[in-house]
């Protein structure tokens, strides 16, 4: 974990310079101002930048123009394509196969009652992250944007009468096989939602990283083509950000829109994953 520490620790600065950057684009700031907006010498910026995105600033900023952002869209026939494949309920995140596993209908009227639930707050290459299991799969993953206490509440929220105990040391292992996964390795999740976000949630699985879709594609995929708002809705539900990538779903404007973590992460996830970056 102490690469990610450091990816970690870094992802603060890095969020800095994306959020100046965002505001100047239309002027295309050079490397000296940019860096003096982080406090950091342009040689130390341009370092600590590659090092954690893989790609410069410069690459960055190309990145976040609207006509880069809307060349992201895939086709609605793409995305189709994938859902007819036969992956009922799996996706593929880089290497790393995703399995889901929806509550039962005893655990959705008891509201998590008798199930016990193990967490741990740690760094990752896009801040600090808090991540709790079950015993049958990863229930929630979600970063810290502010205060600790605020994401366990929404852990809470999520299970209220589940049985929660903090243990960074059995969901470390964890962090490491999502951040850095291996060719066949997989990974469970445990999912609390209504039929509808499911669906949602397994669309979005199918879909190829550095790739997106807007609200609108996944809503005629899903055989539901009015319900573009509804699908928003269960994006900002999603338990599990990153594996679900609900970062992936921008507006058909070439707007990259909101995000339950921040736009800044959304966009710093989304650059990693099309220009070959470390995430």
């Amino acid at each position: 974990m102490t690469g990610f520490r450091q990816l970690s620790e870094d992802y603060d600065r890095v969020e800095q310079a994306i959020r100046f950057l965002e505001r100047n684009a239309h002027r295309q700031p050079e490397l000296a101002e940019v860096a003096a907006q982080v406090g950091l010498s342009e040689y130390h910026f341009q370092r600590l930048f590659t090092r954690w995105a893989g790609i410069s600033p410069k690459r960055f900023l190309q990145f976040l123009t609207k006509e880069n952002a809307k060349a992201l869209l895939v086709r609605t026939s793409v995305l189709s394509a994938a859902c007819e494949a036969g992956l009922s309920s799996a996706g593929r995140l880089h290497d790393l196969l995703v399995l889901t596993e929806a509550v039962t209908p005893g655990e959705v009227r008891s509201r998590g009652a008798g199930v016990a639930i193990t967490y741990g707050f740690h760094p990752t290459p896009f801040g600090e992250c808090l991540l709790a299991v079950t015993g049958r799969g990863i229930c929630f993953l979600g970063f810290v944007d502010g205060e600790r206490r605020a994401l366990l509440e929404d852990l809470e929220r999520d299970w209220p009468n589940a049985v929660l105990a903090e243990s960074p040391a059995r969901t470390a292992p964890l962090v490491e096989k999502i951040f850095t996964p291996r060719p066949g390795s997989t990974l469970t999740l445990h999912l609390n939602g209504t039929n509808f976000q499911l669906k949602v949630w397994e669309a979005l699985l199918r879909l190829p990283a550095g790739s997106a879709a807007t609200y609108q594609d996944l809503a005629v995929v899903l055989g539901e083509p009015a319900a573009a708002r509804a699908v928003g809705n269960a994006l900002g539900r999603n338990p599990v950000a990153f594996l679900i990538p609900c970062h992936r779903v921008i507006r058909k404007t070439g707007r990259f829109g909101n995000y339950r973590y921040g736009e800044c992460r959304k966009k710093a996830i989304l650059a990693q994953e099309c220009l070959g970056g470390t995430g």
